[in-house]
């Protein structure tokens, strides 16, 4: 199953960065999003920054590296 959720996840990301203006198109752009990043392409910049979260995530699902990676980060935070 973790495989599954990895691969999907990996996809969906390879999608928000490959067609992104696919997404601007039908879902609209984000005020904020424009008001952080820049104008006129702030809304494509955060697309592309969730799908490299989500090939992220994805990759951390099929190699199984979740506990390592949260021990490493927020892990020291969580544990005292």
């Amino acid at each position: 199953m973790q495989y599954f959720i990895g691969i999907v996840a990996v996809l969906a990301g390879v999608s928000l960065i490959l067609k992104t203006e696919w997404y601007v198109a039908n879902f609209g752009a984000s005020a904020w999003a424009e008001r952080t990043f820049g104008t006129e392409g702030g809304t494509r910049i955060m697309y592309k920054l969730i799908g490299l979260a989500f090939i992220f995530i994805g990759f951390l699902a099929l190699t199984n590296m979740w506990e390592g990676f949260l021990m490493a980060t927020v892990g020291r935070l969580l544990i005292r």
